[in-house]
């Protein structure tokens, strides 16, 4: 499942290559992907002549303004992808369920084959109100800044397995199981730690391994695993899981002290660590 830097990315792509353009017709397959919507027709008469205005995001939903206030909606799921076609002529990949073509005829594709990623329309000044899962979401630590003391209280006030917590949405928006890895053993810090038990020290190299390692991914493009699920815009994969640390390293030697890494099994999740230099 694509996690915040990789939704980061295809932010800024999409902010680059669509902002301004005119969505001159749209197309859906079906209602899965917009179940949002009664209908395809009322997806399609709330987007079709509309200009994209700008491109944000609110954790790993991707906020697309609209003219006229009402904002377009991507969530990517567990395999959604969003991919840029120069025009009509770029085959069709598998599975796509909704296809954008702006006034140049290039056009933005939607990718799903498990189906649990969507887009949809809403209020782009009421999104919150009627989109609730945004209302509850945490920090966001690619676009909010937080001093390592209100991150403490906020941490210490936890009594939480750090993973679970890292993991948690309404905490930290974005981050899922590869990034609470890697984050968590740029700390120096253990997965079943409870968050109560950090000292001001561990507070401050957590606050900044989180900073650091999603700016890092962001940096190299985001992650793609052996299944390549998660591709950019242009439909190449990420570079940051050549530069992962202990996440899906299992047997292989820890590269700050040479330990072997191993994993553990919570809540039907694998977590990847060193019990040597990760306490």
């Amino acid at each position: 499942m694509p996690e915040l830097p990789e939704v980061e990315v295809i932010r800024r792509d999409l902010d680059r290559e669509v902002a301004g353009k005119k969505i001159k017709a749209v197309e859906a397959t079906g209602l899965r992907s917009i179940r949002r919507h009664k209908s395809k027709k009322a997806f399609i008469s709330a987007v079709e002549g509309h200009t994209i205005k700008s491109v944000t995001r609110r954790g790993k939903y991707i906020v697309m303004r609209l003219d006229g206030d009402t904002a377009l909606v991507a969530h990517l799921g567990m395999s959604g992808r969003l991919l840029r076609a120069k025009n009509a002529k770029v085959p069709s990949p598998k599975h796509l369920h909704v296809v954008f073509t702006f006034s140049d005829n290039s056009q933005l594709r939607f990718v799903d084959p498990r189906t649990f990623g969507e887009m949809f329309v809403t209020s782009y000044l009421e999104i919150e109100d009627e989109v609730t899962e945004l209302a509850h979401l945490g920090v966001d630590p690619l676009d909010e800044a937080m001093s390592w003391e209100t991150f403490g209280r906020l941490i210490t006030s936890r009594h939480t397995k750090l993973k679970t917590l890292l993991m948690d949405q309404k905490f930290v928006a974005g981050i899922g199981n590869i990034y609470s890895d890697e984050i968590l053993f740029a700390a120096g810090l253990r997965w079943d730690r409870t968050a109560d038990s950090l000292s001001a020290e561990e507070i401050r190299r957590l606050s900044r391994a989180i900073i650091e390692t999603l700016n890092e991914a962001v940096k190299y493009r985001g992650s793609s695993l052996a299944d390549e699920q998660y591709v950019d815009l242009f439909g190449q994969p990420g570079g940051f899981q050549d530069r992962h640390q202990v996440y899906d390293r299992e047997g292989k030697s820890c590269p700050r002290c040479y330990r072997t890494l191993v994993r553990a099994r919570y809540s039907n999740r694998s977590t990847f660590f060193c019990e040597a230099c990760q306490i």
